[in-house]
């Protein structure tokens, strides 16, 4: 699937638009200028229509910060996304810092590295946590990987650690976000067809790119869920928990094109699902 030419073309004013503004970025994380966070919203808008990419936002996302946005993961695309939404950084594995050109582009977005792998759960606390008591919203993906988009993964609950942080007496709010690929060309994507999108496996990165490049107009929904702290909870798996079936019913909502179903408040939600239809 895709259009060569049409991928040949995209990626061409993709690299014409980002290598200009990377220096720019940079010396503005340097110089520590609100410009450093407000760029990359303009920049990843700007991406998001050089791609033939079009959002449908629903929901009131929080715009005080600190947040933690908390959200399913099913591609490198999610970023780009979010980021045209959400003026902060993401939370990301240490590997992607070592990534070509993309490794780069995360460091000037101050993403947020953390070691997902052994004894870490509080290093990488103590990374989110420092993050938010300076006033950055936070993006996390505490499925921990990304997947096919058919589903989501439980959310791992010691990703949540950063929940216990209290800015000026009070919880960190946390905020869930389902993101799903709906439609191709205006006609909806299928169970078939939604790994068009997702990366994952053992998936090369430059092919990936290359096909969705060429694929047309991509509609992506994204909403934006109600926010909860640790305090409506009694303690961090509940949390996690809730969240990953709060962001289950959005993006299963979105794929089957139907309104957000309302999730009982905490402590009588239902039982724990992993498909997303």
């Amino acid at each position: 699937m895709g259009n060569p030419l049409l991928s040949f073309v995209r990626l061409l004013a993709y690299l014409a638009f980002t290598l200009p503004l990377m220096p720019v970025q940079a010396l503005a994380v340097a110089l520590r200028l609100d410009l450093a966070r407000t760029l990359p919203v303009f920049y990843h808008r700007k991406c998001l229509a050089i791609m033939g990419f079009r959002l449908e936002v629903e929901g009131e996302r929080l715009t005080r910060p600190p947040v933690l946005y908390v959200c399913n993961h099913a591609s490198y695309l999610d970023i780009t996304v979010l980021g045209s939404l959400i003026p902060g950084s993401f939370v990301a594995k240490s590997e992607v810092k070592t990534w070509p050109f993309f490794g780069w582009l995360a460091q000037l977005q101050r993403t947020v590295f953390v070691v997902r792998r052994g004894n870490h759960a509080g290093r990488q606390r103590d990374s989110i946590t420092e993050r938010l008591n300076k006033g950055g919203n936070l993006v996390l993906f505490p499925e921990g990987t990304s997947n096919d988009g058919n589903r989501v993964l439980p959310f791992k609950s010691a990703l949540f650690a950063a929940a216990e942080t209290r800015i000026g007496g009070e919880r960190v709010q946390v905020q869930p976000v389902s993101i799903a690929y709906t439609r191709l060309n205006g006609i909806p994507i299928g169970r078939a067809f939604r790994p068009f999108f997702a990366w994952y496996g053992d998936m090369a990165l430059a092919g990936h790119l290359w096909r969705v490049l060429g694929l047309g107009i991509v509609t992506v929904s994204v909403r934006f869920h109600p926010p909860v702290t640790l305090d409506d909870f009694p303690d961090r798996k509940a949390m996690a928990t809730y969240c990953g079936q709060q962001v289950l019913l959005g993006v299963a909502a979105a794929n089957a094109g139907r309104e957000m179903p309302a999730l009982p408040l905490p402590g009588a939600a239902p039982a724990e699902a992993t498909e997303a239809a």
